[in-house]
């Protein structure tokens, strides 16, 4: 079991692809030998942690079973050096109650939870939703509020709430276009409470007025740049952070030229840090146009002659 520090979650903690590799007629199996390789990968390249079954993990195409070994596997090779986020949440309850449970039992130092998507529920359900989920649970939570992919966003009232009920509730991933909401959180909730920006493009702008740190799918290709950045502004170094926050402006944008991850993962064999582009219906792999679109990214960003 992990003895991390809650102090220990803050700066960048990539949210990490799940690499897939072929298994004859069926569909790509995942690659838990490479997963162990990414986690080592982003402790080698600065990160502050990992996140486990974000976004960027196609999570909704893998089994609750591949979900809770991928969060084994996290916690054996980062073995106590960085803190392993898993995101935990999913459409039922059952099933995001047996992921946050095998999760803790597990090792990781915090859950993400995700608002429950496609049904959207009142903010009332919310609430009691993430407050059952949470009722015995030990290590920090922290809510993954991302809108866009669960037509569903929260409120400060409801977030105000769950600070009150809970006292393992310490922030959120913040992956929307709403930067106010990041100063209105700190007025209302207190300067602890963290936020993480899960948008590429507002990745500086957040840190600037107050996020604690990223969890941004950029990370998983440039994550020494993203950690940098994180450790820029907290020694007040913010046009430092500024000059690395451009840096990433077309790799930040490339990520979106399609459903994420489609371009990291394509944008990942492309540098060899994945050994195969695949992906689970209904997602598919890059097509031969935005291969060469991301190329041109990868060139100008001078990464191309970093390829394994």
């Amino acid at each position: 079991m992990s003895s991390m520090s809650n102090t220990a979650i803050v700066g960048s903690i990539p949210p990490l692809v799940t690499p897939l590799r072929a298994a004859g007629a069926d569909a790509p199996e995942v690659d838990y030998e490479r997963y162990a390789q990414l986690v080592e990968f982003q402790i080698e390249n600065g990160s502050h942690g990992v996140l486990v079954n974000g976004t960027s993990a196609e999570p909704s195409s893998l089994s609750l079973d591949e979900r809770n070994r991928l969060v084994d596997v996290a916690v054996e090779a980062a073995a106590g050096r960085r803190p392993v986020i898993a995101a935990s949440g999913s459409q039922s309850f059952a099933e995001s109650e047996a992921l946050c449970r095998h999760a803790l039992a597990a090792g990781a130092d915090a859950l993400l939870i995700v608002t429950p998507y496609y049904i959207r529920p009142p903010q009332r359900g919310l609430v009691e939703y993430f407050l059952r989920l949470c009722a015995r649970c030990e290590k920090p939570w922290l809510l993954y509020h991302i809108p866009g992919r669960t037509a569903v966003g929260v409120t400060l009232d409801t977030l105000a709430e769950l600070r009150e009920r809970s006292g393992a509730f310490i922030g959120m991933k913040h992956a929307v276009n709403d930067l106010g909401l990041v100063s209105r959180c700190r007025a209302a909730l207190g300067d602890d409470f963290r936020i993480f920006a899960g948008l590429e493009e507002l990745s500086f702008p957040m840190l600037a007025v107050g996020a604690c740190g990223l969890m941004n799918a950029v990370g998983n290709l440039q994550p020494r740049p993203l950690a940098r950045m994180c450790e820029a502004v907290e020694r007040n170094d913010l046009a430092g952070a500024r000059e690395l926050h451009q840096s990433l402006l077309e790799l930040n944008q490339a990520v979106f030229y399609e459903t994420n991850p489609i371009p990291i993962k394509y944008m990942l064999k492309r540098l060899g840090v994945l050994a195969d582009n695949l992906h689970r219906l209904p997602m598919m792999a890059a097509s031969p146009e935005l291969e060469r679109r991301l190329d041109g990214v990868l060139e100008r960003a001078g990464l191309l002659g970093k390829a394994a």
